[in-house]
């Protein structure tokens, strides 16, 4: 047995003893059918290797979960939906583009940023979140699945936007239920580079959020591209994938430092 970073002994064959055999079917029932789900709406067929990854990663969440709340969606089927499927939608923005590097900024429990480095095992991918139970969490996966080329960064999005290593050194910023469009504008747009883009994976408010950040956008070198609209099995709600491409450098000054984002919205 090994040792996860908080202490929680784990199989390292990849299942933890303290899941049981009928949830563990369960789990895996759901995979298959999210690979089912994922071929529908992007039109990409999973390999056995990475739904065989994306398995254990669905099994280590729920496990976590229970010990260290990472995510207030437990339920299987509203894993395997409103939180693998979601992020692997993504995909729909980002097929067909430059993917060398890519930052997912607030990943929480990885999301996005896990499951696409799965189905694009070619992305250098960088984590960026300030929560050290999440992070724990996504090391965790990283090593089990021996992902290479994923750097987790513990810290706030102020910072490392202002930090040389990560501005605007990217091809696309990605964000999943992280601020409103002009918070996560500065969160996000400081780190891509001229000619990359940020994908913020909206709801049904997409599209008003977009508008509201029109002037944010502009301040900070980005312009509204498209709004890909994503419709998820069993969840009413209209999702929306937001692309802004960055045209101009972000001046010096953005991000304000940590907490004025948020309070003083651009």
């Amino acid at each position: 047995m090994s040792r996860t970073p908080f202490g929680v002994e784990s199989d390292p064959r990849g299942w933890d003893s303290s899941l049981n055999k009928t949830y563990q079917t369960g789990i895996i029932n759901h995979m298959h059918k999210l690979a089912q789900e994922l071929e529908t709406l992007v039109g990409v067929m999973l390999s056995a290797q990475q739904l065989s990854s994306l398995e254990y990663y669905a099994k280590e969440l729920v496990d976590w979960n229970e010990r260290y709340s990472l995510t207030a969606i437990s339920d299987p089927a509203q894993v395997r939906v409103k939180h693998f499927l979601d992020s692997l939608s993504a995909y729909l923005a980002l097929r067909n583009t430059s993917v060398e590097r890519v930052i997912d900024v607030g990943t929480g429990a990885g999301f996005p940023g896990l499951p696409l480095k799965i189905l694009c095992p070619q992305i250098k991918l960088t984590l960026v979140e300030s929560v050290t139970k999440k992070v724990g969490f996504c090391q965790h996966i990283v090593e089990k699945l021996a992902l290479d080329d994923v750097e987790i960064v513990r810290e706030r999005a102020e910072v490392v936007g202002k930090d040389d290593t990560f501005r605007e050194q990217f091809d696309w910023a990605v964000a999943r239920a992280v601020a409103l469009m002009p918070i996560l504008m500065e969160f996000t747009l400081p780190l891509v580079r001229v000619g990359g883009r940020v994908l913020a994976m909206k709801g049904e408010s997409g599209p008003a959020e977009a508008h509201s950040a029109d002037r944010a956008m502009g301040m900070l070198g980005g312009h509204l591209q498209r709004l890909i609209p994503v419709t998820l099995p069993g969840v009413v709600e209209q999702r929306y994938l937001v692309v802004v491409e960055k045209v101009a450098a972000t001046p010096e000054k953005y991000p304000r430092r940590v907490g004025v984002p948020a309070k003083r919205p651009l």
